[in-house]
């Protein structure tokens, strides 16, 4: 049995804050991919990794799927072409001319799909902490999506999180139980470039806000 770490005596150093640093900067939301496969083992030692993400009372709501079948990603991305032409419909002029030329998803060429629900009936954790904000259920399994995501990054693959679905058809579309809310949907892959900035800002869309704008004092 593998012993665990004395985490008490651990100590990090100026250099692994750097790095620390650098990935969280470098870890970007990546839609174009490279199509090449990417070893199962790896994917589920990401995902056992993001298992250890903090979670309300303990209660470690997230579950992974792995969209394998053809005809489920088919079905996928005819959801996304669906609610992305309902979303441009929502902007007028030079705005949704720049929206329609955004590239806002990797379906097509990523190696890897996952998505990742809440599961809203869980026992564990004997509900600490959510009788009063039971949102936090959800907020736990973003916390294990970034974890996931970090983890990627430093294994050199790229994840890139999709929004524009609509949530009840892809759980339909993956047949899972009804108490599972998604939470994210999720490509990944080895990227087929690589950028400092977010996509986003680097085509005009929403520049990156001061964040003495977001520092509140009371």
């Amino acid at each position: 049995m593998t012993e665990m770490p004395n985490i008490s005596s651990r100590r990090f150093d100026a250099a692994f804050r750097e790095s620390l640093r650098d990935l969280v900067l470098w870890r970007r939301d990546v839609r174009r991919f490279r199509r090449e496969p990417i070893d199962p083992g790896l994917i589920y030692s990401l995902i056992e990794f993001a298992s250890h993400a903090p979670s309300v009372g303990h209660c470690q709501p997230w579950r992974f799927v792995l969209v394998e079948s053809a005809a489920r990603r088919a079905a996928v991305r005819e959801s996304f072409s669906q609610a992305n032409a309902k979303a441009a419909e929502s902007y007028r002029d030079q705005q949704r001319e720049r929206y329609i030329k955004l590239k806002l998803e990797g379906l097509e060429d990523a190696p890897v799909h996952l998505a990742v629900f809440a599961d809203e009936t869980t026992q564990a954790g004997n509900g600490l902490g959510r009788q009063t904000m039971p949102e936090t259920l959800r907020y736990s399994v973003v916390a294990a999506v970034q974890t996931f995501w970090l983890a990627a990054r430093a294994e050199e693959l790229g994840v890139g999180w999709i929004s524009i679905l609509e949530p009840k058809i892809v759980c339909r579309i993956l047949d899972v139980p009804e108490a599972w809310t998604l939470v994210a949907y999720l490509c990944v892959g080895r990227p087929a470039e690589v950028h400092l900035d977010p996509e986003l800002e680097r085509y005009g869309w929403q520049q990156r806000l001061d964040v003495e704008r977001m520092i509140f004092r009371r």
